[in-house]
C-alpha cells in the first residue's frame, strides 16, 4: 500500500485551510480540539493509539493500516442545535467515496453489513458565541482478517476495494467538503441522500437507550437526525440490526 502523498492533497484539495500530517498520535480528534486550528483544518495520522468511539468506546489502529482523519469546524451559535447531523453529513461523504457502503443509524458506515468506518463528532467553545467542533474518522484500509477490531468489521482491502490511500483521501475529502457545504446552507438534499444510503430505515432493531433497550421497526430518520421507531423519535443510542425473523 502506497505511502499517502500530503502535498498533493493540498494541491487538490484547495477548499481546505490546512491539511497537516502526523506519523503517529493518541487522537487526531483530541489534537485538534486542543489546538488553535481554523475553520476546515484537517489532520491525518498513520497510527493512532488512544482513539476514541462513540459512547466512550476506545479503540487503536495499526500503523498504516486506516485513513485515519479529523476536521475542525468553526460553527457559530445558531448551529449548535443541528450538530446532531455533522457527523451523519460526513457519514454520507464516505458513501459517496465508497459506492458500495451504506450508513446504519447513526453514522456507522458499512459493506454487507460489516463496519468500515466509525465517525466521532466532539465540541468546545470558543468565544463570542463561536465553538470549535471536530469530526473525526477511521477508515479500515490495510487490516487483516486476524487485525479487525470486532467481527463484524471489514476493511477495503478484505473486501477487494482500492487501497491508494492517497486516491482515497482525495476522493473522501472532495465528498466530504461537498457535505459540509450542504450543512452550513441547511440543503434538505443532505438528509434526502442519507436516506437513500440508510441500511436501516425499513428494519427492525434493537436500539439501546439511555432509558432502555427498544424493540421495534425504523420508519424514517428525521431532518433533524433522529431515528424513528415504530413513530417514537429518539435522538441517541445504539442500533442493532436484528433479523427479520427476530
Amino acid at each position: 500500500m502506497k505511502a499517502m502523498n500530503i502535498e498533493r492533497l493540498r494541491e487538490n484539495l484547495p477548499g481546505y485551510s490546512a491539511i497537516n500530517y502526523v506519523d503517529s498520535t493518541g487522537s487526531t480528534n483530541t489534537d485538534l480540539l486542543n489546538s488553535d486550528a481554523g475553520h476546515k483544518s484537517v489532520l491525518i495520522a498513520g497510527e493512532q493509539t488512544a482513539g476514541k468511539g462513540r459512547l466512550g468506546r476506545a479503540w487503536s489502529s495499526p500503523k498504516g493500516a486506516q485513513f485515519i482523519c479529523s476536521i475542525a469546524l468553526i460553527v457559530g451559535e445558531r448551529d449548535v442545535e443541528r450538530l446532531g447531523t455533522l457527523s451523519l453529513a460526513v457519514g454520507v461523504a464516505l458513501t459517496d467515496a465508497i459506492p458500495t457502503a451504506e450508513l446504519k443509524w447513526p453514522n456507522d458506515v458499512l459493506i454487507d453489513g460489516r463496519k468500515l468506518v466509525g465517525i466521532l463528532a466532539e465540541g468546545t467553545s470558543l468565544i463570542d458565541g463561536q465553538f470549535r467542533v471536530v469530526v473525526g474518522f477511521g477508515i479500515n484500509v490495510g487490516l487483516t482478517r486476524e487485525q479487525l477490531p470486532v467481527e463484524h468489521a471489514t476493511s477495503l482491502l478484505l473486501e477487494g476495494l482500492d487501497t491508494d490511500l492517497t486516491e482515497l483521501g482525495e476522493r473522501v475529502l472532495t465528498g466530504v467538503e461537498k457535505r459540509l457545504s450542504q450543512w452550513q446552507d441547511r440543503d434538505l438534499q443532505l438528509m434526502a441522500d442519507y436516506r437513500r444510503v440508510s441500511a436501516t430505515i425499513g428494519k427492525r432493531v434493537r436500539l439501546e437507550t439511555p432509558q432502555g433497550d427498544v424493540f421495534g421497526l425504523v420508519d424514517d430518520v428525521a431532518d433533524d437526525g433522529r431515528v424513528i421507531v415504530d413513530g417514537q423519535a429518539y435522538s441517541a443510542g445504539d442500533v442493532t440490526h436484528l433479523r427479520p425473523e427476530s
